[in-house]
Parts: structure tokens; sequence; C-alpha cells
């Protein structure tokens, strides 16, 4: 039982009449058989498309698509009649952007894999971006002058051309495939850019794609993975990139353009500052630890800080009473705290108690330990108090 497959014939097709050959159920849903369909099911990358079955009764949601035995099998929400005649209506977002991330890939693909003499060896059609695997090392600069030429590709909007070669025709043809080809091969080409054995959804001319952006390009294995937009996803992409950019720039005062060099200049400020304060604060914890000089144990509640910094006072504090030096900033039932032993002897058995007592976390060794607690102040100076 074979579908026609109506996709192939006409990948812009939306609507289709159909007839339900076979229906069955499966784990609360409907495995739906056509004798054709516009509907493509998940393959080679690519995901399944989405829609509706429309009868005289309702519609049918179409939640999956996938292929078995030359059969599209359709998974739908209800069942339908065998020999009910329907009309299949495509979620036609869905696959336009499908055909846009599709085909944008198949360009960029074809240029990279014929400057660099790489493979595409992954592809991943995803719900936010597309990703792609090549065996070759690919730089960031080799990336942007592959989309550089893509889009050139894109914008010259050559007509795509799809061919189902004989074997002799095929066997003298240059073209991309990720595996071992048997029987029919269907090809397509984008002219100057690539030609590919391909089972999937495209748009008719390159200009449809309308952009290509490269994301990523990072180390995977032997080569890189790339991460790509296309078409409608890449330019909602860069309005909100650019959209956070002028609200960046406005914060800075500055053009989206000159955000760089501000933030630099902001890096260099706070940088400076960050030194400032380290200064300012060994000059207040030396004054806090001599205020506790020889006093033996000590509990000290502080505003909330860093906990390199309260690290670094505790350890001036320990130094100076001789004893054991408990330091918690914070505020309400959030503390952090350091525990520093001034002869260094071991102090994991009073943090498992603190820990279990005061619903904290956190350890240590050595005569000092770190973490943090969710107890009010009073719990705490009466656990010290015992």
């Amino acid at each position: 039982m074979e579908t026609q497959k109506l996709y192939y014939e006409d990948s812009f097709l939306r609507e289709f009449p159909a007839e339900v050959l076979s229906c069955e159920a499966a784990g609360g849903v409907w495995k739906v058989v056509l004798d054709q369909t516009a509907f493509y099911p998940e393959g080679g990358g690519q995901g399944a498309d989405h829609g509706v079955l429309k009868t005289p009764a309702g519609e049918v949601p179409v939640t999956d698509v996938h292929e078995k035995n030359g059969a599209v099998v359709h998974t739908c929400t209800a069942p339908l009649e065998p020999g009910t005649v329907v009309t299949g209506v495509l979620d036609w977002v869905r696959r336009f952007d499908h055909m846009q991330q599709h085909s944008g890939e198949h360009i960029i693909s074809g240029i990279l894999c014929r400057l660099y003499h790489c493979d595409n060896v992954g592809f991943h059609l995803g719900a936010e971006t597309v990703t792609i695997d090549y065996n070759t090392e690919i730089t960031w600069e080799q990336a942007l002058e592959a989309e550089r030429l893509a889009n050139e590709a894109v914008w010259a909007d050559r007509e795509v051309e799809i061919s189902y070669p004989s074997p002799e025709e095929l066997a003298a043809l240059d073209y991309r495939s990720k595996k071992e080809l048997t029987g029919q091969v269907r090809i397509v080409e984008f002219p100057e850019a690539d030609r590919c054995a391909c089972c999937g959804t495209h748009v008719e001319r390159a200009g449809q794609v309308g952009l290509i952006k490269v994301l990523s390009c990072q180390k995977f294995r032997e080569g890189v993975r790339m991460e790509i937009l296309c078409g409608a996803r890449a330019l909602r992409y860069l309005g909100e990139t650019y959209d956070q950019a002028r609200a960046v720039g406005q914060r800075l005062s500055v053009k989206p353009l000159e955000i760089q060099g501000a933030v630099e200049r902001l890096e260099e400020e706070l940088s400076a500052a960050k030194v400032r304060v380290a200064d300012l604060e060994q000059t207040a914890f030396a004054a806090i630890a001599a205020g506790q000089a020889g006093r033996g144990n000590v509990l000290l509640f502080q505003s909330p800080m860093r906990p390199d910094s309260l690290r670094r006072l505790a350890d001036a504090v320990g130094k100076a009473c001789g004893g054991l030096a408990a330091v918690f900033s914070g505020e309400e039932e959030h503390w952090s705290y350091a525990l520093v032993r001034a002869d260094g002897a071991d102090i994991a058995s009073l943090v498992k108690e603190l820990n279990q007592t005061l619903h904290g976390r956190g350890g240590g060794r050595n005569g000092f330990a770190q973490g943090s607690v969710q107890a009010a102040r009073g719990e705490i100076q009466r656990f010290f108090e015992r």
C-alpha cells in the first residue's frame, strides 16, 4: 500500500484531497494512511509536517508523519473511517520554515564542501536553530566567507533544479551524498551553490530562502559543528539582537555599533573599582579583626558580601581572636558563612552539626569551612552559645 507523494510533485501545495485507506489505533492516537498526501514525513534531519485533515464532521489534527514501506503514515488525534474523503491542510508556516532552513543548509554546505573539501556528516533541523556537522576544521573567518557567498547565491535567485537521473547519468554526475545510495536517486541542485542527493522539501527559487546567518562554528569531533538560521528565523533573530543592542546602547549612551568599545571601557572601570574595593576591604577587615584580638571564639554578622571577601574576613578575625571565628554574611534567613579555627584543628564535626541544625550546606577541612544556612539570626546565635 503506497502513498502518492504530492510533496515531491509540488512542494508549495498547501491543501489536497485524499481518501483514507486505513486507520489503526496506537496508544491513544490513530495511524492514518491516505492514497495521496502533501504531508512530508520526518526524515533526513527534517521534521514532519503538521496540520489537519478536514472531514464533513470536523477537523482532525495531524501531529506527526512518518514513512513505512512506501506508505506515508499520519499520526492523528482521532480516528477516520477508511473510504472517507478528506481535505489535507498543512501548517504552512511550519512547512515553509522547514523549506527555508533545509534549502539554506544546502546552499551553505555546498559552498563549504567545495571551498574546503569537507563533507556534511550531520544535519538537524531543530525547533530553534539548524546544526550541521562537517568533518574538516573550519575557522570563523572561513565560515563568514561561506555565509557571504551563500547569501550572494540567495540574492541571485536562481531556480532550484530537481532531477531523477538514470544510473548511467548519476555515475557521471558530481554530487554530494552522506551515504551510499541504491535505487532511484533524487538530485536537488541550487545552481552555482550545491548539487546533492536529497529526499527533503525545498523552495522553488534560491531567493525564497531570504537570508542565511551563521551563528557559531565550534570544534566537534574531527571537524566542526556549525549553527545557522535562515529566512524568517534569521530575520527574527537579528531583529531581537538589534533590539537588545539598541536597548543596551541607550543605557550606555552610545549607538548599537559602538557598544563593544563602551563595554570595554566599563570593564576597565570595573577592574579598577575591584582593585580599589579589595584595598578598602583589606583595611576594613584589619580594623574588624583588631577589635576581636585575643577574645577567643567570635561570632560576627555582616551585610552580604562575596564568598572570597567573607573568607578573607574570617581568616583575618581567626588569626586575631585566637579561637573559632564564625562570620556570617547575609540578611533575614539567608546567610553565607565562613568558619576559621586559629589552631587549624579539624572542623568537620562542627560543620556537620551546623548544617543539620540550621538547614545548611557546605564543608571544609584543616581549620576552615565555608557554606550557607537557611536560619534566622537568633537561631545562629543560639547554636554558638551552647
